[in-house]
């Protein structure tokens, strides 16, 4: 996310890093290069000029006097505003109010506002232990219903039913109704939304807000919208009462700039960041790991947190235990791993997570092409029968035509896979043998995976 971005200010980081002391000469020179890469990153002009007045005030003051090392306290400015920027810390759900917690979701259509209901649902269920309702009150977007319907089924949580027939008022005040009488912890209102702001949007909306009295009303924003997510930002704001923001398509090609602005413009805190299509894909946002992200320092603390919620430890601890005790590293092992890779957000999902001096280790990587290779090696598995599976050493020529006509690729393909499968193979040997450290040196050397070759 915001690759534009984390290229400009960690080059102009950079520079300051081999400055002796801060003058107000380099730092303005450093602030150029700031400014140029919020623009670039369609962040608002007044939050741009908020965020370089601040940063350079304190650069010039007297935080940095004395300092040792005058580019990593620069460095730390810029953190910090970039955090201060986009709130404080982590700004999590309020649900203090007698059951049902009421969550009004509002935003412009295709914003994302359905999928985010859902997965808000599945948030609140495994984190919070919330039994939680549904409702679409979008009564003119064809099938906005039974989507809602659909995905609340993926959540886990229950829907309750709507027509395109019923007023939206209606359709909030029965599921309250029901919501009350059947004891559930929190009501999620899907609201409808427009291409554009209108005044029917807004009054209709403003009825909503005011016969169900939300607990929380969540503003739904396509952190891809650019400038325009400011001019949404203010309509909304001055309509409801805003008690948070869901930024969503966070792992598209978006340039960042609406998280730096739309948090500005509201005076609501981020609360959580869409990060993939899937209905786990909604992370809480912390301010302070996002402008780590930004800033190039990755967020190891959730690539932690990713590996912990991806990985099945019963099926790993089994792994270690079969290569303990000598029995051989199979197909079957292999493709447990690509699997477990995938839980955690493939390849991408995990370099977006590692700070840019690793990333930058991997050199230009097709990111795209690996994914594609490694989805293909798992055809490739898919394709072979189970005692194929078992004993590699069964497939020749005759066996590989088969497999590779099944997976719909070239034999060479099935011999890369292989060749890449025995490497595995080699790096388990290894780790039975206690040859840890010496195995972790040929890491360095060894080819990956798919585009990592």
């Amino acid at each position: 996310m915001a690759s534009t971005l984390t290229d400009r200010l960690s080059r102009a980081v950079k520079t300051m890093r081999g400055q002796a002391r801060i003058t107000e000469s380099n730092v303005q020179e450093m602030l150029r290069e700031v400014r140029m890469a919020l623009l670039e990153a369609d962040v608002a002009l007044p939050v741009v000029r908020d965020f370089i007045a601040r940063v350079k005030d304190k650069a010039l003051g007297t935080e940095v006097v004395g300092s040792l090392n005058p580019g990593q306290a620069l460095v730390g400015i810029v953190n910090r505003e970039l955090a201060s920027t986009m709130g404080e810390g982590v700004s999590d759900i309020n649900l203090t109010v007698q059951p049902p917690a009421v969550i009004l979701m509002a935003g412009l259509q295709g914003a994302g506002k359905t999928t985010t209901t859902a997965k808000l649902a599945k948030h609140l269920i495994e984190k919070r232990k919330k039994k939680v309702l549904t409702v679409s009150a979008d009564v003119y977007r064809p099938a906005a219903i039974e989507q809602l319907k659909t995905v609340t089924k993926q959540a886990g949580a229950e829907w309750f039913p709507s027509t395109a027939t019923d007023k939206p008022i209606d359709i909030a005040n029965a599921a309250l109704d029901y919501a009350r009488k059947h004891y559930f912890d929190v009501l999620l209102v899907d609201t409808a939304g427009r291409l554009a702001i209108d005044e029917a949007l807004m009054a209709e909306i403003s009825a909503l807000h005011a016969a169900l009295k939300p607990i929380e009303t969540l503003f739904v924003v396509d952190a891809m919208q650019g400038q325009d997510a400011i001019n949404t930002a203010k309509a909304f704001k001055e309509a409801l009462p805003l008690t948070g923001i869901v930024l969503t398509k966070m792992d598209g090609d978006s340039r960042g700039g609406a998280a730096l602005s739309v948090r500005q413009i509201t005076g609501a805190p981020i609360k959580f960041a869409g990060v993939s299509e899937k209905i786990d894909g909604l992370e809480v946002f912390d301010a302070e790991r996002h402008a780590g992200r930004i800033l190039g320092m990755g967020d190891i603390v959730a690539l932690v947190e990713q590996v912990t919620q991806g990985v099945d430890i019963a099926a790993a601890q089994k792994l270690a235990d079969k290569v303990k005790s000598g029995d051989a590293f199979d197909l079957n092992d292999f493709l447990e791993q690509i699997s477990q890779m995938k839980k955690m957000g493939g390849l991408a999902g995990l370099m977006d997570k590692l700070p840019s001096q690793m990333t930058a280790k991997a050199g230009n990587v097709d990111m795209d092409k690996a994914e594609r290779d490694v989805r293909r090696m798992e055809g490739i598995i898919c394709s072979m029968t189970p005692l194929e599976r078992r004993k590699p050493e069964l497939l020749k020529a005759t066996r590989k035509r088969r497999v590779a006509a099944g997976a719909g690729v070239q034999v060479q393909e099935v011999n890369r896979m292989l060749n890449q499968f025995e490497q595995m193979r080699d790096m388990m040997k290894k780790m039975k043998g206690g040859g840890m450290m010496k195995m972790m040196k040929r890491l360095g050397g060894m080819k990956g995976m798919g585009g990592l070759r």
